[in-house]
């Protein structure tokens, strides 16, 4: 089993990753998904955790060249980011949503001088919006964005497009189509629920589940 398919197994199995097709999720967005991803749930699970981290670790050697430092992604990315730094001996900062509302009012957290090549990790990929605000922010102060991790990434080209305009290179553990077929080998979904979650990929802010 390669590395998606595994990395789709262990959200499965924890429930970071829900799907119900019949009983759509609501996202922040208003957009009705039979999908929900909660990587933090990997945290509270230490198999899952470990291969999680041993995983960014591998891809981030395998697909990125040097780097000074991890940048984690407000607020979600924060904690695998701190993990991948650690396994790596590199010093670590988080880049926040918004700058703070009081004290030096950071939107970046920890050392940082402006003249490290970052590598920034995210939990995963839906439009691309917080991730790249991150790496906006990291350039701003002068550093070089070596690229972004993710654990799981939706495929929505609106995400391709983003990090196309931002000069900026991406990857990810696992995807939306490797986590279909683990989810229809574990029995989590039958297959005649797999066109409607294809479905709702190709259009998501139009998509309606059947009968509603």
């Amino acid at each position: 089993m390669n590395i998606a398919a595994n990395v789709a197994k262990h959200l499965l199995e924890v429930e970071a990753v829900m799907l119900n097709p019949m009983q759509p999720f609501l996202w922040t967005s208003g957009i009705q998904s039979p999908i929900y991803c909660d990587n933090r749930k990997v945290l509270s699970y230490v198999d899952a955790r470990n291969y999680v981290k041993k995983a960014l670790v591998e891809k981030v050697k395998a697909t990125f060249g040097e780097f000074d430092m991890v940048a984690g992604v407000a607020t979600a990315g924060i904690p695998h980011g701190a993990l991948v730094a650690d396994e790596m001996a590199k010093p670590y900062v988080y880049v926040r949503s918004s700058s703070k509302g009081h004290g030096l009012r950071n939107l970046i957290e920890g050392d940082l001088k402006g003249t490290e090549r970052v590598l920034v990790v995210e939990d995963l990929i839906s439009t691309g919006g917080s991730a790249i605000k991150a790496v906006d922010a990291l350039r701003e102060r002068g550093c070089e964005v070596v690229g972004v991790i993710a654990i799981f990434d939706y495929g929505f080209q609106k995400a391709k497009d983003a990090f196309k305009t931002a000069n900026c290179d991406y990857t990810t553990l696992s995807d939306y189509f490797a986590l279909l077929e683990q989810a229809l080998k574990m029995e989590y979904i039958l297959e005649e629920d797999v066109e409607t979650l294809k479905k709702w990929r190709e259009n998501p802010e139009s998509w309606r589940p059947v009968g509603s």
